[in-house]
């Protein structure tokens, strides 16, 4: 009888630990005891009804779990930044990677971008703890930069018939399976990191600029179009148009370490290709000229730089480490390692870095001011 006394007691405290305090407070009854009663009776009658094996097995249990408890308020202690205690909020939905080795792939090896990521995401979690759970939820929760951004990506884009769930499924299935996206998106926050001093960290680029967002969903949706999957690479296309402004047909070839600096207003055709380190800024627009089909969108090569809302028209190359001013209507070829503007653009010389994109100098150099004062003095 005293075992079985124990064992309803060690149960009911377990649950209601209310009924120590009342315990020691004598015989003086409160509000509160007068409310817990009624649970301690019903208890009582709920107890009554196991047999004393029942009753000892759920006794065991509760007392295991109390001693695991106990085990991991110990080890807390040895811990030196316990992050799962200040960040409260878990990503959810994303689907455990340990049982595929290919699925490991990214998140098994040194990763110096992803380590400065977690980095950096823990000092502006102390700067701001306003948005440590934000941060936790985006960035510390994640295995690899691939997961990350996923998560990211899936919650900017999702609506109420396409769920962030099933975004984070697909956008993870590509980034852990593709090794060409696994390097691009690092080039391409690289680049944003490099050319944009608004970016002042990779975070800003992951988590801020929509830029960036809309670059690594395209390169998602020029997967799914690769594969076949037309349908779903075009409800893709229309979210990342609908949320970021930004319209980019998933059957473009775009290279790596790209820069959309802010990204607004940029439209780039269904047949049209930018080579790599190119930077493009905001309303930049490569299409075509009508309702012609086949191959009639631009080909800009490597290390080019697209001044703001310029517009380039037709099957036309622009050539590696060209620069078009802004506001420029071109509709003609433009030689490499050239200066155009107007509208229609014209050259107006030649530029001295091998990739203006990188400098993202929007300035003519001396040479390039001799040449356009020659050009001027030749149009009078």
């Amino acid at each position: 009888m005293e075992s079985r006394d124990s064992d309803e007691f060690q149960v009911f405290n377990f649950f209601f630990p209310l009924s120590r305090k009342k315990k020691n407070q004598g015989t003086k009854v409160t509000k509160q005891t007068t409310v817990t009663l009624p649970l301690f009776f019903f208890f009582l009658c709920f107890m009554a009804c196991l047999n004393d094996e029942h009753r000892g097995m759920l006794s065991n249990m509760l007392s295991r779990r109390l001693s695991i408890k106990e085990e991991q308020k110990q080890e807390d202690v040895f811990v030196k930044f316990p992050f799962e205690k200040v960040f409260p909020v878990c990503a959810m939905g994303l689907s455990s990677t340990e049982s595929d080795p290919i699925l490991n792939f990214p998140c098994s090896g040194a990763d110096p971008m992803w380590d400065a990521v977690r980095q950096e995401a823990k000092l502006e979690a102390e700067r701001e703890p306003i948005l440590s759970s934000f941060l936790y939820a985006s960035i510390l929760s994640h295995d690899c930069l691939e997961q990350a951004l996923g998560f990211v990506l899936a919650n900017q884009l999702q609506n109420p018939t396409l769920l962030a769930t099933q975004l984070m499924d697909i956008f993870s299935n590509v980034m852990m399976h593709d090794k060409d996206i696994q390097r691009s998106i690092r080039l391409d926050a690289q680049a944003f990191k490099d050319r944009d001093p608004a970016c002042l960290s990779y975070n800003s680029a992951l988590l801020y600029l929509k830029g960036y967002h809309a670059l690594q969903s395209y390169r998602v949706a020029h997967v799914l179009w690769k594969q076949g999957r037309k349908v779903l690479a075009f409800a893709l296309q229309s979210r990342i148009s609908e949320v970021f402004g930004i319209d980019i047909h998933p059957a473009a070839r775009i290279g790596e370490g790209i820069s959309l600096d802010h990204g607004n207003g940029v439209v780039i055709g269904e047949t049209a290709v930018v080579g790599n380190r190119v930077s493009l800024m905001h309303g930049v627009t490569l299409g075509g000229t009508g309702k012609e089909i086949g191959d009639r969108h631009p080909k800009v090569g490597e290390g080019a730089l697209i001044g703001a809302c310029v517009n380039i028209l037709g099957n036309i190359k622009i050539g590696d480490g060209a620069m078009i001013a802004a506001g420029s209507l071109v509709l003609k070829e433009v030689p490499p390692h050239s200066m155009v503007a107007g509208t229609p653009a014209t050259v107006l010389g030649y530029v001295d870095e091998q990739h203006p994109s990188l400098t993202m100098n929007h300035r003519p150099s001396d040479t390039e001011n001799k040449a356009s004062e020659g050009y001027e003095k030749a149009r009078a």
